[in-house]
């Protein structure tokens, strides 16, 4: 059977198939009750023919939907249309564990991570009498959230009345569905089940084992060239040892799988909650679950289990995180491997600064997304597990003090420090603006501002001093990412040159002592590294130059290092650390990939038919027809426009520099951008939306982000960053090419103005009280201002009728009601819906509104599209010095 889109089951609209398969095929789906989209399982008719079956799987799955698991697919609702049976479920966003394994056998975390999630989740059924009896890799989804099983327990409640016969009797051709014959996958099976037994929940841990043993070594545990010869390895041979498939696999993990693998139930592991602690143990790195180190590595000791480390080169998939502390070595091969970060708790791409490594080489700090704010997390080297820092909600820029027990950041437009250990954050001093912090031995502390100098404090506590000021008149737009060398009286720092990304940054070097600075080479984001050579990065790519640090000088020519570190734009904020023994920790570079989708009032979810790209600030046309986004591509970004009824995107611009925040005419006929054109300030222009005619030029600011385009069409309302502040309003007459006006300028940052469509009201965000809300003011004044959020705020945007404003507050999305004349007033704020998009980037909305109010424009990235992989190089000191030797030659 197959349904076409708007086929009505009960209250069930088909949208679109997913997927088929032995049980059914199975269909997105909308609620039309709840507003919700689900997934729509139709079963096969020949389950669903005897009256039998169909009593006793309702029965069965009444029971199963009372099964409430993070890890178990929930099943709403059972249904039956004329003659068609079918489940409804949770949809998942995701990839089958069998689709995954098609690429290769999992790093070692993932197996024991998602092993330990699958052994919960069986551990909760079994406890409630429900055995799955078909569990394979087609039946666990991976999903942000972790696995999600499928099918769970519908196998035994799908099974006939009559008892199966024995393995002799079965018929070798039949559907595994049929009548009087064996149910679930025999790749997969436990003898009892072959041999027609009963099964139990040790049949399920036979089957987790077999699953186990294939994301560990990428190859099934019982393999035959027929189905009787598969039958008969199943009952009789045991598989290859994990450990001659994958070296480095602790023995624990073997000695588990084999464990679940017994063929008589009684020497199996009993019940999924003792199999689940012994994952978790390995995982905690317990000495045990070490691999047996070869002679060759008889000197080393060996801290904490080491999965997928390969000297020379990095081991692809590689999940384990290790350290190898080597006794005594004249010249130690390079060691490469890679860490998993939570699938919760991705690395954030948006935003300064996102990773910093302890100078003892013992933890690594990273910005974490979560929770729709950002977080800082840390991962400590001897163990597998990222736990997140409490207190500090909104972090950005971590760096370490020099003895590894604190951590600097920045949040709440303030400077602040945490303890490694525990314990609330401090606050140090006013921070509004930043881009990177380092901490010096004497517990200076010296970091940078977006649009200004550096600036110094002590770690203690105190008034900022200020260091340095851009040179306007050289195009320096900031000071940015310092590095306090040795001995405490110089300081490397970024020298972004005309603008924001630029790639012709530089490195100069302030002495603390005489106030003066001088360049030092071309390149961003520098380190110093002992005993002598100064790290940093052009584009996305990681260099060193031998560097003297009694003379402060640069002594040859730079070497490449790595390619493919990953920037954070626009920021150029780095996503490298060192420590000072060694170790270096990077991101690789990440092709971010998002689609443009609708999302209704009740948070149901539909994409846009548009290749997935790197989308930002999604504007729609005033007609609904069309819309105009940015495309980022590294340090660069252009404006495209999506035709709606074609389905066709067209790109608008073609400069090799950051075109960005676009924002459409009153009567949709242009679309207005900024533009990084020009060396000294940010060009404001507009072109026509079918790409047709020349660009226009509207006005110039110092960093202008555009935000409205008054409906008289006279007039533009932006955010303007400029070099002594974070944010302000501002306003520009169209075509003027003159100077714009401040409209708001306060010590605060404010930022994402939007003009309410009679053109009486300025929505905009302000950290004013502390933290970012949503206000809104008499536009151009003078009256009164009301503060709309009250728990938290951004990204104002209003309805077309100007009776609603909508803002975000982390990932939820809200609403309150507005009247606007005579006078201004707005409801308590609402929740629509929750849900992870792609946030800000910049401060201006990273959604829009439908015409009607009733849909909402967002981004969202693709599954599987968040950055979760730190690469790891050991002994990295020792192959610089041979990199930088040979250079000199």
């Amino acid at each position: 059977m197959t349904l076409s889109a708007g086929t009505k089951l009960g209250p069930y609209e088909i949208l679109a198939p997913i997927g088929a398969g032995g049980m059914g095929e199975v269909y997105k789906a909308r609620d039309t009750r709840l507003e919700r989209t689900v997934a729509v399982k139709v079963l096969p008719q020949e389950l669903s023919s005897s009256p039998e079956v169909r009593q006793r799987f309702e029965r069965e799955a009444k029971t199963i939907s009372q099964l409430s698991h993070p890890h178990i697919c929930a099943l709403y609702d059972v249904g039956r249309e004329g003659e068609t049976e079918y489940l409804v479920m949770e949809l998942l966003e995701g990839e089958t564990l069998s689709e995954r394994l098609v690429k290769g056998p999992l790093p070692l975390e993932q197996t024991l991570r998602f092993g330990v999630e699958i052994a919960d989740a069986l551990d909760k059924a079994h406890r409630q009498g429900i055995v799955h009896r078909d569990l394979k890799p087609g039946n666990v989804m991976l999903t942000k959230s972790g696995v999600k099983l499928l099918d769970f327990g519908l196998a035994k409640a799908m099974a006939p009345a009559a008892p199966a016969g024995s393995l002799t009797a079965l018929p070798t051709q039949q559907g595994l569905t049929q009548e009087g014959t064996i149910l679930g996958t025999f790749q997969y099976m436990a003898p009892e089940q072959l041999e027609g037994k009963d099964a139990d929940g040790r049949t399920d841990i036979f089957a987790f084992g077999a699953v186990l043993y294939e994301m560990a070594t990428g190859k099934k545990a019982f393999s035959g060239a027929s189905q009787a010869s598969l039958i008969s390895a199943i009952m009789k041979e045991e598989p290859a040892p994990i450990s001659t498939l994958a070296p480095m696999a602790p023995p624990a993990l073997d000695r588990v799988v084999r464990k679940c693998l017994a063929k008589d139930p009684e020497d199996r592991w009993q019940n999924a909650a003792d199999l689940g602690s012994e994952l978790k143990w390995i995982g905690e790195g317990s000495q045990a679950g070490v691999a047996a180190p070869a002679a060759a590595r008889g000197r080393r000791r060996v801290l904490s289990f080491t999965a997928g480390v390969a000297l020379g080169a990095l081991a692809a998939g590689a999940g384990a995180w290790a350290v190898v502390r080597s006794r005594a070595s004249a010249s130690r091969p390079l060691e490469r491997f890679s860490m998993l970060l939570p699938a919760d708790a991705p690395l954030r791409l948006y935003g300064p600064q996102s990773l910093a490594v302890s100078a003892d080489g013992t933890r690594v700090v990273y910005v974490a997304e979560h929770g729709g704010t950002t977080q800082l997390y840390v991962r400590a080297m001897d163990q597998l597990e990222a736990l997140p820092i409490r207190g500090t909600d909104g972090a950005t820029s971590p760096f370490f003090s020099p003895d590894s027990q604190w951590v600097g950041f920045f949040s709440m437009d303030k400077l602040q420090k945490v303890s490694i250990e525990g314990g609330a954050p401090q606050a140090i001093c006013e921070a509004a603006e930043f881009r990177g912090g380092s901490w010096g031995a004497d517990d200076t502390i010296v970091f940078g501002g977006g649009g200004s100098g550096l600036r110094t404090v002590q770690a203690s506590g105190g008034t900022p001093r200020v260091l340095t000021s851009p040179d306007s008149k050289k195009g320096e737009v900031g000071h940015w990412w310092p590095e306090i060398l040795p001995g405490g009286e110089d300081v490397f720092f970024e020298i972004p040159g005309g603008g924001v990304g630029n790639a012709e940054s530089s490195i100069g070097l302030l002495s603390l002592k005489t106030g003066k600075s001088r360049p030092v080479l071309e390149g961003s984001n520098p380190r110093y590294v002992a005993p002598g050579f100064v790290l940093f990065l052009r584009g996305n790519t990681l260099l060193a130059a031998p560097f003297d640090l009694s003379r402060l000088e640069v002594t040859g020519p730079a070497v490449r290092v790595l390619d493919g570190v990953l920037q954070i734009e626009p920021f150029s904020g780095s996503l490298f650390g060192l420590s000072s023994r060694g170790a270096l920790v990077y991101a690789p570079q990440f092709l971010a990939r998002h689609a443009l989708v609708w999302v209704d009032r009740h948070g149901a979810v539909s994409p846009l038919p548009a290749e997935p790209r790197n989308y930002e600030e999604p504007r729609v046309s005033p007609d609904g027809q069309r819309i105009a986004v940015t495309v980022r591509r590294g340090p660069s970004s252009d404006i495209y426009v999506y035709n709606v009824t074609k389905g066709s995107l067209t790109r608008l611009t073609f400069g090799s520099i950051e075109e960005e925040t676009p924002i459409w005419s009153p009567d949709g006929t242009r679309v207005a951008f900024a533009s990084a054109r020009s060396q000294e300030k940010r060009v404001v222009y507009a072109k026509a939306a079918d790409g047709g005619g020349p660009e226009e030029l509207l006005f110039t600011a110092a960093h202008p982000h555009l935000g409205s385009w008054f409906s008289d069409g006279k007039t533009i309302a932006f955010t303007n960053y400029s070099p002594d502040m974070a944010g302000d309003l501002a306003v520009a007459a169209v075509g003027s090419k003159g100077e714009p006006s401040s409209f708001l300028r306060t010590p605060f940052n404010e930022r994402a103005p939007r003009v309410s469509p009679d053109g009486r009201w300025l929505a905009y965000v302000s950290n004013e009280s502390g933290r970012d809300e949503v206000y809104v003011q008499a536009f151009p004044g003078p009256g009164g201002k009301w503060q709309i959020s009250s728990d938290g705020g951004s990204e104002p945007v209003w309805s077309r009728d100007s009776r609603e404003l909508f803002f975000r507050n982390g990932e939820k999305m809200m609403v309150v009601q507005t009247t606007t004349q005579p006078s201004f007033a707005a409801s308590s704020p609402q929740v629509l819906f929750q849900g992870r998009f792609v946030p800000t980037r910049r401060g201006e909305a990273a959604y829009d509104v439908a015409a009607d109010g009733q849909r909402f424009l967002m981004v969202r990235r693709e599954a599987g599209e968040a950055p979760v992989q730190l690469n790891v190089i050991l002994n990295f000191v020792d192959e610089l010095k041979r990199r930088v030797s040979a250079g000199r030659k």
